[in-house]
This record gives C-alpha cells, structure tokens and sequence, in this order.
C-alpha cells in the first residue's frame, strides 16, 4: 500500500545556480589536482615538441643600415623663402618609407646583387625537390591507375621575367623599413639565413634609394626644363592673340570712354524707373477707387456715398451734414406741428434741396475718380515706353563693356602666365647644375653576429604558459562535461532528496561476489555502509514501519541489485525479511546466489504455475523470491490483481518486503512498484549516473506520488573521497573510516 503521507519533492536551486557569479576555487583545484598527471603529460609533450620543432628551425639574420632623409632636399640658390614645413614632415618620412619598399628599388638591388641565383631567393630551387616528388607520384600512378591521374605532374619551368618576379617579392617580404621616434633616421633591414648576404642586401637597398631619388630629380629637372620651354611659346602666343583680339574690337566699335557713357544712361534709367514706380503705385491707388465706384454705380447714389473713395471727399462730408441737419429739424418740426405747418414745409423743402445738393456732389466726385483713374493709366504706360527705350540703350553699352572687360583679362591672364613661367624658367636654368639629394647613409650594414630570430628562450617560455592553460583548460572542461554525482552534496544539491548512505567502490577483482559481500563480511567499510543505510531507515520508519521497501536507479549497471541484497542480509539480522527480484528483465538473484535452472520465482507465482513453498529460497537469515522464467509480459504481471494478492499475503508473514525494481529510466515497471512501495531508495553511481537523467527518473517517479525516501550514493572511490573531503566534508560520515569497527 501507498504511504499516508507523501514528501513533497522540488529541486531547489544549488549556491552555483542561485548566485551566476559564484567561482568555487575549491572545485578548479580539485578538477585539476585530480587530473594533475594529464595536465602534466600535456605540458611536457607540447614542451618536447616545441623544443623538437624551435631546435630544427633555420636562424635568420636581420641586417640593418641607417638612412637619415632630410625634409625635401633644399636648392643651394633660391629666389624665394622656404616655407615652414614641420607640420608635413611625418607625412613625407611616410613616403620616402613606401618609396625604399617600393619595387623599383628591390629590382635593383635583385640585378646589382644577382638575387636570382641566391639559394634563398631563386624559386627554381625551391620547387625542385617538390616537382620532383609530384612527377614521380604523377608516373606512379599513372601506372598503377590509369586514367584521370590523381597527382597533377611538375609544373613547366619558369621564366626570367617569373623568376625576377618572384625574386623581387621575395625581397620586399624580407625588407622592413621604420623611423627612429620623432627623428629623420630611417632604418632599412632585411632578414636572411645568410648573414653575409643581409647586410649586402640592406646597404644595397639603402644605395639604390638614393640614386633612384638623383636620377628622379635629374629626370624632373630636364622634364620641367623643356616642357616649360615649349609651354612658353605657346603662353606667348596666346598673349598676342588676345591683345589683337582687344585692339581690333574697340576699333570696330569705335568706343573710347565707355565707361561715362555707361554712367550718364544708368542715371537717367534710375530716375525713369522712380518716376515709374511712383506712377504704378498712383495707378493703383485710382484703380482701387475706380473699381469701388464701379461696383456700386448701378445702384444709386445713395451707395456710391457710402463709398469710401467718395466718404472721404471734404465736400460729401459737409453736405452729408447738411442733409442731416435738415432731416433733424423736420422730425423735431412734425412732432410740435401739423404736416401742413408752413415752418415744416420750408423744413422739407431744405431737406429735399440739400439732398439734391449731396447727390450733384457724389456725381461729380465719381465722375473726378474716373478721370482720375484715366490719367494714372496714361501717366503710367507713358513713363514705361521711356523706361523701355533708355533700357535697351543701356543694355547694348553694357553688352560693349562686357565683351571689352573680358577681352582684357584674358590679356592680362595671358601676361601673367608669361611672365611666371618666364621668371620659373631662369631660375630653373640658374640652379639646374646644383641639384643635390637629401638622403645620406648615416650607418652602413654590418654582418650581425647573433640571429634575430627565432627567440628560443621567448618560444620555449611562450610555448610552456600556452601548454598550461591548454592542459588546465582541458582539466577544467572536462570536469564541466563531466555532469555526474560525484558527492553527497550534488545529490542533495541537485535532487533535493536526502542521501542515507554512502557505498564504496568495490575492486574489479572481487566485484562478482559483492552481492554476498555483508554475508560473508569481507569487506568492513563496505559492511558499515551498508548497517548505516540500515539505521538511516529504520530511523526514519517513525511509529509505523515502512514494510515495502523498494530499491531501483537510473540505468542498469549502477548497483541497484547489489544494494538490496546487501541490505537485506543486514536487516534479516533483526527482522524477518524477504527479498523479491521484480526485475523480470533482467533478473540477477538467481545468478548471484546460483539458483538451479529452471527455479520457480515471481512470474511463476503471478502466472499461477508455482506454489510459494517452490518459488522462495532461503539463503543464510533471507528469504528471497527470484524472478524465475522471465516472461514475455513483465508490466502486465507486475500491474495485475494476483501480484497485489501475493504482496498481501507477503506482509503478513514478513516485517520487511525488499523489492529489487527494474531501473526508472529504462522501463515503468519502477514507476508501478513505487506505487505499492511504503518507501523507495534511489541508487545513483558515483562519477557515472548523469545529473540530467537521474532528475528525470526521480521526476517520473514523483509525478507517481512515489514515496522517496532518500538515495544511496553508490561506488564511490575512497582514495578519491579522502582527497576531496576537504571540498565536501561527508565521506567519513558514514563509516568508511579504516579505524572504525562495525558493530554486530
């Protein structure tokens, strides 16, 4: 039957998960001290290899040649002042550097030294020893497989123009070239085996530089000399073209002062145009009052006076106040009299003549705008025609002084051309002879006396740091790939689940009878572990006992089987116990205590084919149930009615049922019987069972509500467990100390 009271299990996050940052130094040195004879085997070998490889290398000699260049080579005799030029030296040392390494200069150190036929340098040996294993691969195969041949043949001989190529290249590999700090030194050097050669080689280069740069200034020189020659007699030319070109316009022309003929019709243009200006700006203001008279004339008078072009006449106004003086006396005169009073009728009679009077004035005020408008619209095209005709003059004299303006300059940019190039050329001529370069060999080449490379002592240094973060970093990823339980503390760190024992590792020599290892008591750390695994459960059995113990783990292999038997003889020695192998897979209690064949067991029980007096075999205090003939349908026996039957009847002889479950992972068979269990121990293998998979097997059985009562750490080596007690602190908790004795 199931447990009343199942343990609520999570994984709780271990100190490595909660804090990313944690660093466990203990951990690093134990994963490399652990490896330390690896990490040690690496070191050395990569160390004997570097020294094979460093003792084998060829040593190269650096020769070196020094070369102060000055900023620009400054003429002996200069007619003008030499600018300051510091801010363009960095600049110019840049070129004169890609000017040394330059191709031209390598290929005449390549001809004046005879490069080509230099053991370093000539290609054609190089590739002789490689041809010649390619061709006789090339016949080889063409002998044995004929057809497409596999390895291509020599290659056809090269020619002077390759050769000189590759040599030039070669050379300008070899070549640096560098500025000492913030001086003027340029050194030049060139790196060969040949120690001799370098230093010809550097002083050669440093030689070809200067003469390259005296045959470029004497080349330039002459260049200038006649091109400005030539392009002086063109300049001439073009200055008495265009000086004929002026003279022969302002004759055709006839003009003489053009520029007060200018003057005198851009003044009267300017006036026109105020006057016409002015004249626009009248239009539109007559325009305006024309259009409001316009609007409103066929509407009558009355309309038109409210205009306010004909509003603001001074006339309307006071006869607009008449008009309503005289409609004020008669309102006040038909109050007091009657309407044929003789004073309203003299009141009327002025009110009917002022009327008359404001609408002559509004018609002649409308009739005034209207002239008005007439005239600014004369006055205006008038002042245009003017305009248009002093416009077309002024153009036409404009048009002249252009073409005579720019005639000119062109014969002044003439002159002035000519005369530059005229001033350039004797002073060229004058300074031609005193040429000079500015570059000078300050420190000739030496054959060096010590290679400058390779540095052994730097290689060999190098070399052995590299071996050991290689050998530590292989150390380290290994102990991280390595994701298995490897103490107490990851099992309760990453299972959450308490650990009741510790079982050490058994020798391969003796690991066929460890089943009946407490039996005999063989081993006495082996036989503690097992009695403390016995106290842990019986302790934790409380008022009531947890008769049904069943005991599985992850994978086949991991000890499983070896632990319930173990346990069962150490419990026998106080109860009446009795061992089922309910692995009807792969069952292993017939053959570890040699059963004969054929020996009824558990699937002959549930089949019905067996009496329990045939089936159980007692061995020493135990009764044990093999698993018997394994059947075709394990799940479906251990899931039917006779099996829970048969566990029934199994309580009520026995204090303690121990069921040896099929691994978690492999099968469900372990997920069933947990279910009829009162407890479950779980067994992982130390340094074995993967973290990953041992979660999932306890999450499989959880998700059962199986009743997890802890887990036995398995095989754990004890040299190893001392080593790394100071990191856990656990292996001596549970009896594996030597000087322990185990009690009966």
């Amino acid at each position: 039957m199931n447990s009343p009271v199942q343990p609520d299990r999570r994984w709780a996050p271990g100190p490595g998960e909660e804090d990313g940052d944690y660093l466990d130094l203990k951990r690093v040195w134990h994963a490399v001290w652990m490896r330390k004879w690896s990490v040690l085997a690496l070191v050395l070998g990569l160390i004997l290899l570097t020294a094979a490889l460093v003792w084998n290398m060829t040593p190269i000699y650096r020769a070196e040649v020094t070369v102060m260049i000055e900023e620009r080579g400054s003429p002996v005799v200069s007619f003008q002042p030499l600018p300051d030029r510091d801010g363009e030296l960095s600049e110019y040392l840049q070129t004169q550097l890609g000017l040394i390494k330059s191709r031209r200069v390598a290929e005449r150190v390549v001809r004046d030294l005879n490069l080509t036929e230099h053991p370093e340098f000539d290609p054609r040996r190089n590739g002789r020893s490689l041809d010649a294993l390619r061709g006789w691969l090339a016949s080889a195969q063409e002998s044995v497989l004929p057809g497409r041949p596999l390895f291509a043949a020599a290659k056809e001989p090269l020619t002077e123009a390759q050769v000189m190529d590759l040599t030039v290249l070669e050379l300008m590999e070899r070549t640096s070239v560098w500025v000492e700090g913030k001086s003027q030194l340029v050194h030049i050097a060139v790196s060969m085996a040949d120690r001799v050669a370098a230093a010809d080689a550097a002083n050669a280069l440093a030689h070809a530089y200067i003469e390259s740069q005296l045959e470029a200034k004497v080349d330039m020189s002459m260049t200038a000399a006649s091109w400005m020659n030539e392009r002086l007699l063109e300049l001439r030319s073009s200055l008495q073209a265009s000086e004929d070109r002026l003279q022969a316009y302002l004759e055709a022309e006839g003009l003489v002062d053009v520029n007060g003929v200018e003057t005198i019709s851009a003044n009267e243009l300017a006036l026109v145009g105020d006057r016409m200006i002015d004249a626009r700006r009248a239009r539109a203001e007559a325009e305006s009052q024309y259009r409001q008279v316009q609007g409103l004339k066929n509407q009558g008078w009355e309309r038109l006076a409210s205009v306010p072009a004909v509003l603001g006449h001074p006339l309307i106004q006071q006869f607009k106040a008449d008009v309503a003086h005289a409609r004020a006396r008669v309102e006040d005169l038909s109050r007091r009299y009657g309407a044929r009073h003789p004073s309203l009728e003299s009141a009327r009679s002025d009110l009917n003549a002022a009327t008359a009077s404001l609408r002559n004035q509004v018609e002649q005020v409308v009739a005034s705008i209207e002239r008005n408008y007439q005239l600014a619209v004369a006055n205006e095209q008038s002042l245009r025609r003017s305009f248009d005709e002093n416009k077309e003059q002024i153009q036409g004299i404009s048009r002249k002084e252009y073409k005579v303006r720019e005639l000119q300059r062109d014969v002044e940019t003439n002159r002035a051309l000519y005369e530059t190039f005229m001033t350039r050329l004797r002073e060229t001529t004058a300074t031609s002879d005193l040429s000079s370069t500015n570059a000078r060999v300050v420190d000739p080449a030496v054959p060096p006396l010590e290679p400058a490379k390779p540095n052994k002592p730097l290689i060999m240094t190098v070399a052995t740091l590299l071996a050991l973060i290689a050998a530590l970093a292989m150390a380290l990823v290994r102990d991280i790939l390595n994701n298995t339980f490897k103490s107490s503390e990851d099992v309760e760190t990453k299972l959450n689940l308490p650990v009741v024992g510790i079982m050490p590792l058994v020798p391969r020599a003796e690991r066929d009878g460890v089943a009946q290892f407490f039996k005999r008591s063989e081993d006495r750390r082996f036989c503690e572990s097992i009695r403390t695994i016995r106290t842990n459960l019986m302790l934790g059995d409380g008022s009531q006992p947890r008769q049904v113990l069943v005991i599985t783990s992850t994978a086949p292999g991991e000890g499983k089987s070896s632990l319930a038997t173990n346990l069962a003889f150490a419990m026998g020695q106080l109860q009446r116990v009795l061992l089922i192998d309910a692995d009807l897979r792969r069952p292993t209690l017939a053959k570890n205590f040699r059963f004969p064949a054929g020996t009824p067991g558990l699937a002959n029980l549930i089949a019905g084919h067996a009496r329990i007096e045939e089936c159980i075999q007692t061995v020493g205090q135990v009764d044990m149930l093999p698993a018997g003939t394994v059947p075709p349908n394990p799940l479906e026996l251990l899931a039917s009615p006779r099996f829970l039957k048969l566990l029934e009847a199994f309580k009520a002889r026995y204090d303690r049922i121990i069921i040896d479950s099929p691994p978690s992972l492999a099968v469900s068979d372990a997920a069933l019987l947990s279910t009829l269990a009162n407890a479950v121990i779980y067994v992982i293998k130390s340094e074995s069972t993967h973290i990953p998979q041992a979660q999932k097997g306890i999450g499989q059985l959880l998700q059962r509500g199986a009743p997890l009562s802890g887990v036995v750490l398995n095989q754990v080596d004890i040299k190893k467990a001392r080593k790394y007690r100071k990191f856990s602190g656990y292996y001596d908790h549970y009896g594996y100390s030597e000087q322990q004795q185990s009690p009966v």
